[in-house]
């Protein structure tokens, strides 16, 4: 299906500079992914801070998105809301910007029943002609998008994959399962990415290769050819990138990261801050020795 991939998406940042975003940054981010061969970006998601972006942000950068690579990887943006309205709206709005498919977080804080999610993501659905990809990741919204929900949505000829970034394995395990069904399956976590995809997942939508791209190609390739000895060895190899990004919350570890390799200005916006110097230097070390 148009919009969908195989392989390694990765959930792009938002470089900023003196509080704007930085779109020369982000073109630059957008052409290394390109010569490195990624499957698809994914623009403002939780990590590109699409909370902190507005809708006109939004707007702009996946429209310079798409623009970079030329319709040879599908742009995934992100368009959840806790108000079904808004992200109809917003969904809507990156369609029109030239996204091939729209990532929807389950709604948060004033959280939902399984009933409440499939009328939730349908409505957003029936209102655009591209893709909707769930987006279920507890640990952030408190809610949980259960695996027979899921299976329900995906009778949706709109509604043909889901992102999952459970903490529960045995629920992560339960929703990539239905890749056996059809479905396409990705990976949240880029730790679970090795087992996920061992179980039949379909790839990853990746925080990691925002700075090792080719390393996490390495290992989804390998989990896609049955190869699973490559896959461990490349899965290894990420380790200590994919530690680095528990030091803080997402993003903040991994725009410290790409600040050290010098493709951006270590900057977010509030509420989130830069990482500690302590950590920093963690990361910088850890830049050096891994080659980055």
């Amino acid at each position: 299906m148009k919009g969908m991939f195989f392989g390694t998406g990765t959930a792009i940042v938002t470089p900023f500079r003196s509080g704007k975003v930085d779109f020369d940054a982000f073109e630059k981010l957008i052409s290394r992914q390109m010569s490195a061969k990624a499957d698809a970006i994914i623009v403002a998601g939780t990590t590109g801070e699409a909370p902190t972006l507005t809708e006109s942000e939004k707007t702009d950068l996946v429209m310079c998105a798409k623009d970079k690579v030329h319709g040879k990887i599908p742009i995934i943006a992100g368009a959840g809301s806790n108000c079904t309205q808004s992200a109809i709206q917003s969904a809507i709005q990156m369609e029109k910007a030239g996204a091939d498919a729209i990532l929807c977080v389950t709604p948060y804080y004033n959280l939902s029943n399984q009933q409440g999610l499939i009328s939730h993501f349908t409505s957003i659905a029936d209102a655009v002609s591209i893709p909707l990809i769930l987006y279920n990741v507890p640990t952030r919204t408190c809610v949980s998008l259960e695996a027979e929900t899921a299976a329900e949505l995906f009778k949706h000829p709109q509604i043909p994959a889901i992102k999952e970034a459970a903490s529960d394995f045995s629920k992560a395990e339960r929703m990539a399962r239905l890749s056996l069904d059809g479905a396409y399956v990705y990976s949240g976590n880029d730790s679970m990415t090795l087992a996920l995809m061992a179980m039949g997942a379909c790839g990853v939508i990746s925080v990691v290769s925002n700075a090792d791209i080719k390393g996490m190609k390495q290992l989804t390739n390998a989990c896609l050819t049955g190869d699973m000895e490559k896959a461990r060895k490349a899965n290894a190899s990420l380790t200590p990138l994919m530690d680095l990004m528990k030091l803080d919350v997402n993003p903040i570890p991994i725009k410290a990261v790409l600040s050290a390799m010098g493709l951006i200005q270590n900057e977010l916006r509030l509420p989130l801050t830069p990482i500690s110097g302590a950590n920093m230097k963690k990361i910088e070390a850890a830049c050096k020795s891994m080659n980055l």
